[in-house]
C-alpha cells in the first residue's frame, strides 16, 4: 500500500512531518497546562505541632533525605500496611516490601513501621 505522502518529494515529507510534530507537541503542552490546572500537584500540607514533633523525630533517626510526604490517602488492606493520610511525612527505610516488591515501600510513619 501506497502512504499518503508517498508522491510527495522528500524535502516536502520532512516539512509535513516537521509541522506534525510541532502541532502534535503544541497539543500536549497545551494538554498538560490543563491537566496542572484541573488536577494541581499536591505540595505541602501545614503540620500540626504533634506532626512536627513527628517530623523532627523521623530526621533525627532517618535523615531528611528519606522524608516524603504522602500525596494521597492510603486504605492498608494486607498484613503490615499502614493507612496514612495524604499531608502525612514518612521516612523510607526501603524503596520496596519485605518480599522485594517495589510498588510497595517499607517506610517508618513516626513510630508505626509498615508497608505503603
Amino acid at each position: 500500500p501506497q502512504l499518503p505522502h508517498g508522491h510527495m518529494a522528500l524535502p516536502s515529507f520532512w516539512k509535513v512531518v516537521e509541522d506534525s510534530l510541532q502541532q502534535s507537541g503544541a497539543q500536549l503542552r497545551a494538554f498538560c497546562q490543563a491537566f496542572e490546572t484541573v488536577a494541581p500537584s499536591p505540595g505541602t500540607q501545614p503540620l500540626t505541632p504533634a506532626e512536627e514533633r513527628k517530623v523532627l523525630s523521623l530526621v533525627s533517626k532517618h535523615g531528611p533525605d528519606k522524608l516524603y510526604q504522602v500525596t494521597s490517602n492510603t486504605s492498608g488492606s494486607r498484613e503490615l500496611d499502614l493507612t496514612l493520610l495524604r499531608g502525612q511525612i514518612v521516612a523510607l527505610l526501603q524503596s520496596s516490601d519485605t518480599k522485594g516488591n517495589t510498588s510497595r515501600w517499607l517506610v517508618d510513619a513516626g513510630g508505626t513501621v509498615g508497608t505503603v
